[in-house]
């Protein structure tokens, strides 16, 4: 299979074994929710591992200290609707007071193109890091156009984070955005004639929210 340098696949055992059951079509809605949640927060450990972090006294019960935190003010989540609000619980577990910046795609099942409905843009993006999210990544169309809209509106720091990925979607988003780094927890086979990931997981949008 290609390699594709600006991919991370994480192959934790915890994320493998929770995938099986996500990807499992008997999993009921519940627990395919909070599954989807924990691989978020797992995931999130990998993406936000380059933070950047700031020295801070504290007085332990013993004596003053110099430790570091996390300015939570300058990271911005992205969730793709509807299927990326998923995975947004997830990612507050580790990082509860960041920003939440809702962006409004759905793909017209006819051209497979992305059509945005909502955006509410950022102020100061140049100075945050934006983490998109969303738990596939098929052709890359709604991820492309989204990052799209992030740059148009100033953003420089951005990454995408997703449950599985298709090599076609990948490339596509790789020539468009070569400088956006894309986590996930698994690199699937390919596209189907439909542009469904095969093996895939089925729609997550629809098992998530009991659609159909």
């Amino acid at each position: 299979m290609k390699e594709f340098p600006k991919l991370t696949v994480t192959n934790h055992p915890l994320i493998q074994h929770k995938l099986t059951y996500i990807r499992d079509k008997e999993t009921p809605k519940k627990v395919f929710k909070e599954l989807v949640d924990e691989v978020g927060t797992l995931l999130a450990y990998e993406i936000t591992k380059d933070l950047p972090m700031n020295a801070v006294q504290v007085e332990t019960p013993l004596a003053t200290t110099t430790c570091k935190k996390i300015d939570s003010s300058n990271v911005v989540l992205v969730p793709l609707l509807r299927a990326g609000l998923g995975m947004v619980d997830g990612v507050l577990n580790l990082i509860p007071n960041c920003a939440i910046c809702h962006l409004g795609l759905y793909r017209d099942h006819e051209t497979k193109e992305p059509v945005t409905y909502y955006f509410k843009p950022m102020p100061e993006p140049e100075k945050k890091m934006f983490i998109m999210v969303d738990p596939m990544l098929a052709t890359g169309g709604s991820a492309i156009e989204s990052a799209n809209l992030l740059k148009q509106n100033g953003a420089k720091n951005i990454k995408f984070m997703c449950l599985v990925a298709a090599p076609e979607g990948v490339e596509a988003f790789s020539a468009a955005h070569p400088d956006i780094e894309i986590f996930a927890a698994a690199l699937d086979e390919k596209l189907n004639d439909d542009a469904y990931i095969m093996p895939g997981l089925g729609d997550a949008g629809d098992r998530l929210f009991g659609t159909k």
